[in-house]
């Protein structure tokens, strides 16, 4: 054991052999470097000109994107304060699927302007107090600057989602433009008002598959659901129109009794009656499944060889060992109830479907269960002519899932382009002036993290940033002027509103109060303690990220 003794008469703390420990403004300069570290290899991904990071895993997988989320993620990080980052990309990822790169740009660029301020000698907890009265400044400039949008505005909608789109490498313009309007049928179909009478969306149940083949324009969109299994028999039809769905939580096979069971057969007679009652007890099954007028079963259990063989023969198309989100996906699409005892199954639990069909898609067999009326759960079915495209289309969707549930569930957007954040560091710096004290300074280092997203924009279109932001600032101080952000397609400044770049509401709220939260989190630490002894004695390397790293290419 070696004993480390602490200043000012404190009690000695007694730590393993080879354990590292970094204290205060050391500490806080090295998190500061990693939180900087990470949010600098994902930087040049921003907007629609931003690069794209090729990811290769040790076992050579390879990973082509510009989604921050999926960046990080893959990223072998091992440092505490990097793994916070990952957990703040995860976290806007989840809650409002778009803006990944953003929340962890902006948390790098306030942890350093924190660095700033405590080189000068400000307290952490100052720096901290100004950041979270900075960020419940923001979210009120935020919420005066948006503008309403509903679920029938679907012009509007569609300029959201090209947004968001914008900077995904997934086809041409026509292509984008038909994904967009897949998701928004989508998200029209299974949209739902809750008792308070506020619109919810539940992205579970908009299934996106994906398979190898044609292109990304050729994705479409499927009133139902798409199981990904094959009809279980030969023998049955592989289409029904008008189909009658039968959704099973039970086995169509005889089950072993629960207790050890000994059967003792001695005559050729005996062995034939008892298969004989085993045919008739999965005859009798089938027969229950007939009567209650279904041609289509869906089981999430398996289904006896025999059974197949009475169900190919009475027409009906029986599927087997489905998921279980599966079924759930095909209750709400066909209204037909999860039945768990045969005995207790009738017509009115069944459900209905326009159709249901077993194709080849991409040499696989797939089921469709389509044309439903009203489905409350619906499927895009992703193509692409390689498999880091149909990833990158399948991530893209995620993202425009997420961006256009936010905007209609919230009814309200603001301008992109960097348009809002330079509204909103203009807000922070005039207030700034009215709180006064220490804190101001930390306000003011807030408002010049936001503006880090036109920067950013303008760098990745080949302008030159400090002039852009210039002329933003210059262009905002008059009220006309503050639809102006960064045209990256002309490289200068232009109109947002005419351009229609907007943005949902709550992306960049989510994104500022990430931000913000990680920044106070990293800056509250002054004491790093590694008690991980490794070979040679070293514990945590100064500055570095222990163990594993990452490559990124652009």
């Amino acid at each position: 054991m070696a004993e480390n003794q602490i200043g000012g008469g404190q009690q000695a703390l007694y730590l393993p052999e080879g354990a590292a420990r970094i204290l205060g403004r050391d500490a806080t300069r090295i998190n500061i470097a990693v939180a900087n570290a990470v949010a600098g290899a994902i930087k040049s991904t921003l907007g629609p000109k931003g690069m794209d990071k090729m990811l290769v895993s040790e076992m050579g997988d390879i990973v082509i994107t510009n989604d921050g989320a999926t960046i990080l993620q893959e990223m072998n990080v091992e440092h505490p304060v990097a793994k916070i980052m990952v957990d703040i990309a995860k976290t806007q990822d989840k809650e409002v699927g778009d803006g990944t790169t953003s929340v962890v740009i902006m948390a790098g660029e306030l942890l350093k302007g924190a660095g700033d301020l405590i080189e000068q000698g400000i307290h952490p907890t100052t720096i901290i107090r100004g950041y979270k009265m900075a960020a419940e400044r923001a979210g009120e400039v935020l919420r005066d600057r948006a503008h309403t949008v509903n679920i029938s505005d679907e012009e509007t909608l569609q300029k959201i989602a090209m947004v968001s789109l914008g900077s995904k490498n997934v086809g041409d313009e026509n292509a984008k433009a038909h994904l967009s309007k897949l998701v928004i049928r989508a998200i029209k179909q299974v949209m739902e008002k809750n008792a308070a009478g506020k619109v919810v969306i539940d992205h579970d149940f908009i299934k996106v598959e994906k398979k190898l083949g044609k292109s990304v324009s050729d994705t479409e969109f499927i009133e139902g659901v798409l199981i990904d299994k094959e009809i279980a028999h030969p023998g049955m039809p592989k289409s029904v129109k008008n189909a009658k769905i039968a959704l099973l939580d039970v086995a169509m096979e005889i089950e072993k009794t629960e207790t050890d069971a000994k059967i003792e057969i001695t005559s050729p007679e005996q062995m034939q009656a008892f298969l004989q009652q085993e045919e008739k007890m999965l005859k009798d099954m089938v027969d229950k499944v007939k009567k209650s007028k279904a041609d289509v079963l869906v089981t999430q259990k398996g289904i006896d060889d025999v059974a197949q063989h009475f169900l190919a023969k009475a027409g009906i198309i029986a599927i087997r060992r489905v998921k279980k989100s599966d079924m759930e996906k095909l209750s709400r699409a066909t209204g037909a109830k999860i039945v768990t005892s045969l005995d207790d199954l009738n017509e009115k639990d069944l459900g209905n479907a326009g159709l249901v069909e077993e194709r080849k898609v991409a040499g696989e067999q797939m089921v469709f269960v389509e044309k439903c009326k009203n489905p409350k759960s619906v499927s895009i079915l992703v193509r692409g002519g390689n498999q880091q495209a149909i990833d990158e289309t399948d991530r893209s969707l995620n993202d425009v899932i997420g961006a256009l549930s936010s905007a209609v569930e919230t009814g309200l957007y603001v301008l992109g382009g960097g348009a809002i954040e330079v509204d909103v560091a203009n807000g922070l710096r005039s207030y700034s002036a009215d709180v006064g004290g220490r804190e101001q300074l930390a306000i003011q280092k807030f408002a010049d993290a936001v503006e880090v997203i036109p920067k950013t924009l303008a760098e990745s279109a080949g302008m030159d940033s400090i002039d852009a932001l210039v002329q933003l600032r210059s262009k905002h101080k008059n009220k006309e002027g503050s639809n102006y952000g960064v045209d990256i397609f002309k490289n200068t400044v232009g109109d947002m509103h005419k351009q229609g770049v907007f943005e949902p509401l709550r992306v960049k709220q989510q994104a500022i109060s990430s931000a913000a939260e990680a920044a106070e989190i990293i800056l509250r630490i002054d004491d790093m303690i590694s008690a991980r002894s490794r070979p040679g004695g070293g514990g945590m390397p100064p500055g570095g990220m222990p163990g594993g790293h990452s490559h990124e290419m652009e």
